[in-house]
């Protein structure tokens, strides 16, 4: 049976950056996932990516992402076009860019059978912004990407019976609509 990590990359406290924690969640709330699939937040990971990638057979990685598209608009990256890129010349040395973290685990021998990366172009990236809507307009489409890599890698997946709305601690909309779904199930 195939292990397949579906990792989302980002930090939630930057607007954009935070689409991958974000799709995570919303995969956890509304899909069910065969035994051999794990979702996991990995927030910003430098050097210990490695570690996350080394029990699975294959990874389907979300981020924000810079290839020069619209807002919103996605792009897949498979492992082949990651790796081969030349890594950038860092300013902060001590934060690797996930190109190099990738770099890492193939050097490590950690590097999975099949490395999926589904990019989404952001807008927004200010403290404390959620979502830009381009970008929130855009899961959809992300979340169709993974279920189509799941199926292309014989993998499980189907909707929840009776999904609930995510528990997005970081983002007001959610926040927002799950507050006023709660308040019809209460008596004053």
């Amino acid at each position: 049976m195939r292990r397949v990590l579906i990792a989302g990359i980002g930090n939630v406290l930057l607007g954009d950056d935070g689409v991958g924690p974000f799709v995570i969640k919303v995969l956890e709330s509304q899909y069910d996932f065969a035994e051999s699939v794990e979702l996991a937040d990995l927030g910003t990971p430098g050097l210990d990516l490695p570690v996350y990638f080394s029990a699975a057979d294959a990874v389907i990685l979300i981020d924000s992402a810079k290839f020069g598209g619209d807002a919103g608009d996605t792009r897949m990256f498979r492992k082949d076009e990651i790796v081969c890129t030349p890594p950038r010349t860092r300013i902060d040395p001590h934060s690797p860019a996930l190109r190099e973290s990738i770099s890492l685990v193939e050097l490590t021998g950690a590097m999975p059978r099949d490395l999926l990366l589904i990019g989404v172009e952001g807008r927004g990236f200010e403290p404390g912004s959620p979502l830009s809507p381009p970008v929130r307009q855009s899961i959809p489409r992300v979340i169709d990407a993974v279920r189509r890599e799941l199926h292309r890698l014989d993998t499980w997946c189907e909707p929840k019976a009776g999904a609930g709305i995510p528990a997005v601690w970081w983002d007001p909309i959610c926040e927002q609509r799950k507050e006023r779904e709660c308040a019809c199930y209460t008596s004053d």
